[in-house]
């Protein structure tokens, strides 16, 4: 299904700083959970329903350890089309209520569990999907300045960069699955998910 018209960055570009905030990673592909991670260490559950036809992503977290839960609305988005490193982010935090009000809207979800991951010197977030995405790791590092981020190498953990894969954004993967994405790869490289 094509997407109708969501408008650019260019079109809210002298609204964007006031609200939004730069956010800079590197997303990773993973064969498996890094060295030294468990999947009975602490980690958070993610459901994200992205909205269809719009860049909004209706987050709910969950912390299993505490039984607590957080809801966002968040707007994420790449200025420029090819570079997903940089993106413009914006999170409105909501109550139960505000949540059960716009999961309503029509959208597809992906669950994962999130674990925090130091190594290397870097805090990771390594993402662990289920359901349809079960077998998918991605790991995230975030960086304070462009240089920083450019200069930084592959981990040894990673089997690849796909920073700037459009297949690796959330509002491709809801569209995915596992086999999918292995079948995919399979033409750009040795190794498997």
């Amino acid at each position: 299904m094509a997407l109708k018209y969501l408008g650019t960055a260019a079109d809210v570009s002298h609204k964007i700083e006031k609200y939004a905030h730069m956010e800079r990673e590197r997303r990773f592909l993973l064969r498996s959970y890094p060295p030294e991670l468990e999947p009975t260490h602490y980690h958070t559950q993610i459901f994200d329903n992205y909205v269809t036809n719009t860049r909004l992503r209706l987050r709910k977290i969950r912390e299993p350890y505490k039984r607590e839960w957080t809801f966002k609305l968040t707007q994420k988005f790449a200025p420029n089309p090819e570079d997903f490193s940089r993106t413009w982010i914006t999170n409105i935090y909501l109550t139960q209520a505000e949540y059960e009000m716009f999961a309503h809207l029509e959208g597809n979800e992906i669950r994962k569990n999130r674990y925090p991951y130091e190594r290397e010197g870097r805090k990771f977030s390594v993402d662990v999907f289920l359901g349809a995405l079960q077998g998918l790791v991605l790991a995230e590092t975030e960086f304070d300045s462009d240089e920083e981020m450019d200069k930084f190498k592959l981990p040894s953990f990673a089997i690849m960069d796909v920073t700037n894969d459009p297949m690796f954004t959330g509002g491709r993967l809801v569209e995915l699955t596992a086999d999918q994405i292995r079948e995919e790869l399979k033409g750009r490289t040795k190794e498997a998910v």
